[in-house]
Order: structure tokens, then sequence, then C-alpha cells
């Protein structure tokens, strides 16, 4: 035992200080006075070395099986997943890979595939592209932002993160299933979360998992003990105090969502958006556990809770603490608040449009059925997908469109993680 210790641990450690040289190196040396370059990054670094360390996790468990070389390359490399994810558990992945079946043709996955493929990329290309063409001048101009922009470009940035994300996971899962592979969902309708709790058990849910059963669980299990031995309390009544909410709540959720935040990048504003969304779950869980008379109505709950998650991604997007203070000073309206219209009738016509678009991609966001409620109108009750004329000209002329969009410069977000 003493010595499967020390390999788990050697092999975790390579794997990190492989993600470290990569991904922190030049952050740190640029501490201590040292400037380097970056390192080009690996394609996929992040996903594949936690899904790497969660396989080892499991083998010192005892609950992975041995899969041989090939088995496990392929579980580790598998394309659809590198880039952004869902982070691949070998207790779902390993059984497909050893079934006959997923090496055979299967028109009904190959369909059901295309039709994932073709929602993916026109988030991806129509609705997510098209606003990093605000995003990106709006957070390097922040400083000199007036509320209205700000607000504008805050508001732009999430749904460029939602909607390239949910298109990246959709494009996942259907090219996975076009090979016979079932990824598990890793989005599910997030912004219509109506508690912070509720958000991250749909946004990444892939890494939440991940996180909640090598990490938070791990310690919360380790600070439970530590009470029990020490004769103290564990139950319900015990978490509702201050004392052992701290411990057995916050704690762990501190922890949990600081890892969280530094594992998308090195610098503060990072670790600032890990910390925030640890506030956000410790105030909720207290909320629950309190459970005060007076609830909110859903709409307020799911406006605060946008709005809280809103203020996490311009922490998320910022290039730095600074950045992001200036726009949230500028959103708090410090840099001035003119409601006043432009002069310039193009302006003016240019900033409608804008107001208009992001109104739309609201209505789609928290009004439209998401895609995998799309995909299953398409199903008959056995599971596989009914042929009907109107679906396949719909998706063929949404893949047409998606495919003629593609160009440019625009680049999936979670690629640099």
């Amino acid at each position: 035992p003493q010595l499967q210790g020390w390999l788990l641990g050697s092999a975790i450690a390579l794997n990190l200080m492989a993600l470290v040289y990569y991904k922190y190196l030049a952050a740190i040396l640029g501490f201590a006075g040292i400037v380097v370059a970056d390192p080009v990054l690996p394609l996929g670094i992040s996903f594949f070395t936690f899904t790497q360390i969660g396989y080892l996790l499991d083998c010192r468990a005892g609950s992975a099986r041995p899969v041989g070389l090939l088995g496990y390359s392929l579980f580790v490399t598998i394309f659809p997943h590198l880039i952004a994810g869902p982070i691949l558990s070998h207790r779902e992945m390993t059984p497909q890979f050893a079934d006959p079946a997923t090496y055979r043709p299967n028109g009904a996955n190959l369909a059901t595939g295309l039709a994932f493929l073709a929602i993916g990329l026109l988030k991806k290309c129509l609705l997510a592209d098209p606003i990093g063409a605000v995003v990106a001048p709006g957070f390097a101009a922040a400083a000199n932002l007036e509320t209205v922009a700000a607000w504008q470009v805050a508001c732009s940035y999430s749904l460029q993160l939602y909607f390239d994300f949910s298109g990246y996971s959709d494009m996942a899962i259907g090219l996975a299933l076009m090979f016979n592979l079932k990824f598990p969902t890793n989005f599910n309708s997030p912004y219509k979360a109506r508690s912070v709790i509720d958000y991250w058990q749909r946004w990444h849910m892939s890494l939440t998992r991940y996180l909640n059963t090598y990490l938070y669980n791990p310690i919360a299990l380790a600070v439970l003990r530590r009470r029990a031995a020490q004769g103290k309390k564990t139950d319900r009544a015990a978490q509702a105090r201050p004392g052992g909410f701290a411990a057995m709540i916050a704690l762990p959720l501190f922890a949990t969502m600081a890892l969280a935040g530094t594992w998308h990048g090195a610098g503060a504003q990072f670790l600032a958006f890990g910390l925030l969304h640890a506030v956000y779950l410790t105030v909720n869980h207290a909320w629950r556990i309190a459970r005060p008379r007076v609830g909110l109505p859903p709409a307020a709950c799911l406006a605060l809770t946008y709005l809280s998650v809103l203020v996490g991604a311009v922490f998320f997007r910022a290039a730095s603490l600074g950045n992001a203070a200036d726009l949230l000073a500028g959103m708090a309206g410090l840099h001035g608040s003119s409601l006043d219209l432009p002069a310039d009738p193009v302006v003016l016509a240019r900033t409608g449009l804008t107001v208009a678009w992001l109104a739309g991609l609201y209505t789609i966001v928290w009004l439209l059925p998401n895609s995998q409620s799309i995909v299953a109108r398409m199903m008959r009750p056995s599971g596989r997908p009914a042929p009907r004329l109107s679906w396949a000209l719909g998706l063929g002329a949404a893949l047409a469109i998606a495919l003629l969009s593609i160009g440019g410069t625009g680049e999936f977000l979670y690629f640099q993680f």
C-alpha cells in the first residue's frame, strides 16, 4: 500500500508538472521578475490531464479495471472531447470501447449525431462568433466605458461564452455519436438556473462532477471524520451552526472553487472568479439550510442567479483584476451614465441592431428549447430517429448554413483551458 501511494503521488505529480509548465510557469516566473515566453499550449492539455488523474485515483480505489495501452490511449485521447470537454469517466467509456457494436455502422446514431453537430455549428458560427466583435474591444477599453456600453460588453460576453461552449458541447456529443459513442451531457440550459447551485449542475457538468468526486467529497469526508474523532456532531443541526457550517460546507466549497478557478488560468482574475463563485455557493447553501418562509418568485431567482453569474463572467474574461474592476465600475455608473442617443444615424442604427441582437439571443436562451429537447422531438419512443421530411430539410438547411458560416478568426473560448 505504501508503494502504491508513492506511485500514485508520483504519477499525479507528473501530470500536474506538465500542466504547470504549459499553463502557469510563465506567470510564476513573472512574479519573480523573470520574463519568459509562454510555451505553445498542447491541444486539450487540461482535459486529458484531468482525465488521467481521475483514472489514476480510480485505479487506486479499485474501481477501474485494466484496459491495456491501446484502450487507455483511446479513452484519454478520443478527439471530440479534447478541446473543451466533457471530462470523460472510464466507467462510461471503457464499456463502450469493449462493445463490438461500437465498431459497426449505425444509421440511427449517425443521423442523431449529425443533428447535434448541425445545431452546435449554428450556435458557434451564427450566434457566438459575431458577438466577439463587441467583446474584445469592449474589454480593452473597459476603463472608458459608460454604464450602457459596459453592460452591453458584459452581457455580450456572457452570451458569447454561453453559445460558444453550448455549441461545442453539442458538436462533441454529435461527433462522438457518429462514431457510436455516447458522451455525457455537459451543458443543460444553465442560464435557466434559479440558484447558483443549480447553475453549476447545468454548466460544464462533467467538470462539476469531477470536482465533486475527486476534491469536494474527499475534503468534506475528511472534515466529517475529523469532527467525529473530536466528538463533534456532523448532522444537519450541526451544519446549521456557524462553526459546523464553516467547516463542513464553506471550507470544502472554497477549496474546490479555488481550484476550479485556477484550473482555467494562471491570472489572479481566475482565482477571483473561483472564489466569487465559492461565496455564491456558500450563501446559496446557507439560504437552503435556513429555509426562510418568504421565498423569492421564480423570475427573481432566475434574474439574481444570472446577475451573479454575469459578474463572475467579467472576471473570467478580463485580462487582469484591474481590467475586471474597470468594467464593473462602468456597469455601476462610475464612468458616467449618459443615456443620450447617438446623433449620428449610422451609429444609432448600429446601436439599435446590437440591442435587438442581444434581445434575440436572450429569447433563445430563456424561451426556446435546448438542443437535447429539440433532438428528442425527432425521436420515436424507442429512441430511434423518426424519418420526417420536415426534419431532414430543416437540419440539412441548418448544416449548410453553419458550414457556409465557418471562417474568419473565431476560436473556441475553452481552447485556452
